[in-house]
């Protein structure tokens, strides 16, 4: 071997040692967050309290100014993990009840049922606190629609796009608490006795607070 060559040689093993160091504490480092996520089940169910508050402005139907009110009910939430950062992630809940006005008196009070479907995107799965994003759609059924003027009243049904932000902190690998809040696009054609008065734009946020179980 000649001079040359080993002066070439030379440098390359530390570039070559501090590449293999990177690694190994990279490995170490990230070791945990993978065990931990790995010992965390498929299943995510979440039980908890939704509030529903329908934007401030909710149209002008034919009939007057339309404002929904806000309603308070018993959530759950099913989630199946695709992979430790990826899941699917279903809303359910009993009808939320909204009482109603136009222009500015009550008017009536109509059911609603809104399953909302979601693909989330967790960003650390294994950590302590676990952020998430997720978007879907929503489809939100209608019923025991009454007014207090005793005419017939309908709502049609609505489908529309969903957003998620949302936050897990987990006591162990089963038991968690979580918080999140959704954006809702629902609009809603309204018929009085058959014949057609508008559109409601309910456009909901909801907020959610639960308990979540892992397996």
């Amino acid at each position: 071997m000649n001079a040359e060559t080993r002066i070439t040689e030379i440098p390359n093993r530390p570039i070559k040692s501090a590449s293999t160091l990177l690694f190994a504490l990279s490995a170490i480092t990230m070791s945990p967050q993978i065990q931990a996520a790995s010992d965390e089940g498929r299943w995510l169910i979440r039980a908890g309290i939704s509030l529903v508050e329908p934007k401030s402005d909710n149209g002008q139907l034919s009939v007057g100014k339309i404002s929904v009110n806000s309603h308070t009910d018993p959530s759950i939430n099913v989630g199946y993990f695709l992979t430790p950062n990826w899941a699917v992630d279903v809303l359910l809940a009993l009808p939320f009840e909204h009482g109603f006005s136009i222009n500015g008196g009550n008017a009536g009070s109509t059911a609603q049922l809104p399953p909302t479907v979601s693909l989330q995107y967790h960003f650390l799965p294994g950590a302590k606190i676990q952020p998430y994003v997720g978007v879907g759609a929503n489809l939100t059924l209608f019923m025991d629609e009454r007014l207090n003027s005793g005419n017939k009243l309908k709502l049609d049904s609505s489908f529309g796009l969903a957003a998620q932000v949302g936050v897990d902190v987990p006591f162990n690998a089963k038991w968690r608490v979580g918080f999140d809040v959704r954006y809702v696009d629902i609009d809603s054609k309204v018929s009085v006795d058959g014949q057609d008065v508008g559109t409601v734009k309910i456009d909901p946020y909801v907020f959610s607070v639960n308990l979540g179980y892992r397996f």
